[in-house]
């Protein structure tokens, strides 16, 4: 990520946070917006078009996008008259601004978490993953598959954030848009993302107590997702960002058979 797009996320980050976004609204126009200047040349040229003078390009995204919402519209005009590194950064910076807008949105819903399921869902199952991932398929039959895969199962929020994402992948895996959506939604509300492995489902109190430890080493609370994996046989495999906190027995035994090879 460039300077250029460092400085102009965190300007439009921060007018997010100073709007007053209560429900999805403000997300679902978001997200079309970073659809609709991702299809076209004309209006994506038109918007990124450095050497124009701020005020014009905020005039057109206010003009192309009359009819969102006032929130919306000025979040996307903002975007558009920052400085960034490359029209591929504006877009996936307003992209961005739409999931943060999903979860302050929906301050309830447990978006990490359900977020983590689809990715595991979509992972475990090749034929899934390869409909949503294709470039030859309907951008809008892709998000009506998760819709339909997925509504009464996981929260309107997630539902909208997951069937969006997969509608404009932009060269990217679907697996990789959905993790990179789940840590956004946790930047967002302050904490922090632990992948941990485990032979066993761990229940609720420990799940609890090993959260608590994670927020005692980090300093921030952690959302943690669990993945069950037999070939862990005991203990478990902590992952949070880069760092990984390996106390698996299968990983004592690899140890073990390495000292002994010599």
């Amino acid at each position: 990520m460039g300077s250029a797009t460092t400085q102009a996320l965190a300007t439009t980050i921060a007018e997010l946070k100073a709007a007053k976004v209560s429900d999805l609204t403000v997300a679902r126009e978001l997200f079309t917006a970073a659809r609709e200047i991702a299809e076209s040349a004309q209006l994506s040229g038109a918007l990124s078009s450095w050497g124009a003078p701020a005020a014009a390009r905020a005039q057109v995204a206010r003009t192309v996008f009359a009819g969102f919402g006032a929130t919306s519209v000025q979040l996307v005009a903002s975007a558009v008259s920052q400085r960034w590194s490359s029209t591929e950064d504006l877009i996936a910076g307003i992209e961005e601004l739409a999931i943060r807008a999903a979860a302050i949105g929906a301050p309830d819903a447990d978006i990490e978490g359900e977020l983590f399921q689809i990715a595991r869902t979509v992972a475990a199952n090749p034929e899934l993953e390869l409909a949503l991932g294709s470039r030859l398929g309907d951008a809008s039959a892709k998000g009506a598959l998760i819709e339909k895969l997925f509504s009464g199962q996981t929260s309107e929020a997630t539902t909208l954030i997951a069937s969006q994402l997969v509608q404009q992948p932009r060269e990217r895996r679907v697996r990789a848009l959905l993790n990179r959506a789940l840590d956004l939604v946790a930047d967002e509300r302050g904490r922090t993302v632990a992948t941990v492995r485990v032979a066993a489902a761990p229940d609720a109190a420990q799940q609890q107590r090993l959260a608590e430890a994670l927020r005692a080493r980090y300093g921030s609370d952690v959302t943690v997702n669990v993945v069950v994996d037999p070939e862990v046989l005991g203990g478990m495999r902590v992952e949070i960002g880069d760092d990984v906190i390996d106390g698996t027995v299968s990983s004592r035994i690899n140890d073990l058979r390495q000292r002994l090879a010599g």
